[in-house]
């Protein structure tokens, strides 16, 4: 294991052993509730995610806005989704279907011998450090296919849409998303996990930093990364880069929004072509599509719900599998903007986003990326 892991499992063995057993067994549930250590786990990656937005993500939007806002009112429902997630959610499906599908599928706990690349490769058993790189790298290079898939497939931009509705994007914006949308994306990353014999605690922690680098590139923030030196927005992705992701449709220059896939690594982005570094002023987030712009004036439950509406309405037709770019009409119908239909821009986007800051952005040029009209 390497240093990480090994502290990471040290802190999980304490928390166990001095918390959560006597816990568990004080409220006479210790059979119910199966290994303290995955308990542990699962606290400590909440309880290290919420200490980090909350205690400094959040801090640095209020010093360092890259918008500012008259009020807050659209980062709330956000909010709610990060604290339901964290503390319930998440560690609800990794118990109940992760590790089952996990163990279904040869790895896992249960499994007896290497697999993976420690199989295919044993020199990487001797040096847990190259391997656990490769793993990052293998596994941030999948999320970045996924990611493009998100937005080329009709059904499945029905749902990650509501991740790209707010007009209001802060450091809780990361785990607004559709449900479906988060379990599909699971099994995927899990089953590549699996398949390169990626060990649980390892993928706990990869989870755990992808998590918080997608925390930080959220935050209404106009810091750079530049004090890492000039290729430090080559290395990680920073908050400006990720939100050129989220800006609202430029009509004047409709496809240049469609950029900045990366979750962690840029690297994918400038090698794919999709990579936008720029010195132009932020734009404000958000979509076109009237549609999707109005889950912003729904809670928490009405925006899962017609989410859901709109998947099923482009899943159960032609339309929502033939790839491109799309704005949704009566009934939720995929209407693709190949076919002549441009989204109208959502009416009071601009008035609730407020005024964007003038901050530059990192040097360089906007490399051509696949036409969309979100």
């Amino acid at each position: 294991m390497t240093p990480l892991t090994e502290l990471w499992q040290a802190a999980i063995t304490w928390l166990a052993t001095h918390a959560v057993t006597p816990t568990v067994h004080w409220l006479d549930i210790a059979q119910a509730a199966g290994d303290p250590r995955e308990i542990a786990e699962a606290v400590l990656i909440a309880g290290l995610q919420l200490f980090l937005i909350a205690g400094v993500m959040r801090p640095l939007e209020s010093l360092f806005p890259a918008e500012r806002w008259s009020d807050r009112r659209l980062t709330t429902v956000d909010r709610n989704y990060t604290l339901l997630m964290l503390l319930g959610l998440f560690p609800l499906f990794s118990f109940l279907v992760l590790m089952p599908f996990a163990s279904m599928l040869g790895g896992g706990p249960a499994a007896e011998e290497a697999t993976g690349l420690k199989h295919w490769v044993p020199w990487f058993a001797d040096h847990p450090v190259a391997l656990f790189l490769v793993y990052y790298v293998v596994y941030d290079l999948v999320y970045y296919w996924m990611h493009r898939a998100q937005h080329v497939i009709p059904w499945w931009w029905a749902m990650h849409s509501m991740h790209h509705s707010q007009r209001q994007m802060s450091c809780w914006s990361n785990d607004r998303s559709h449900y479906l949308d988060g379990m599909l994306q699971s099994f995927i990353l899990a089953t590549v996990g699996l398949a390169m014999g990626v060990e649980p605690s390892e993928f706990a922690l990869l989870g755990l930093l992808s998590e918080l680098v997608q925390n930080f590139s959220h935050a209404n923030v106009r810091l750079r990364l530049g004090w890492l030196g000039r290729v430090g927005e080559r290395v990680l992705v920073g908050p400006l880069f990720h939100r050129h992701h989220h800006m609202l449709r430029d009509p004047e220059r409709p496809t240049r929004h469609n950029c900045n896939f990366g979750q962690v690594l840029p690297w994918w982005d400038m090698l794919f072509g999709t990579a936008l570094y720029t010195d132009e002023p932020v734009r404000p987030t958000g979509v076109s599509d009237p549609e999707v712009d109005a889950d912003n004036e729904r809670g928490l439950v009405a925006m899962q719900w017609h989410t859901l509406k709109r998947f099923w309405g482009a899943f159960r037709r032609r339309e929502g599998w033939r790839l491109g770019d799309v704005s949704f009409g009566p009934g939720y119908r995929p209407i693709h903007d190949d076919d002549g239909a441009q989204p109208q821009p959502a009416a009071g986007a601009a008035a609730v986003t407020g005024t964007a800051g003038a901050a530059p952005t990192a040097p360089g040029s906007a490399a051509s990326a696949p036409r969309t009209s979100r």
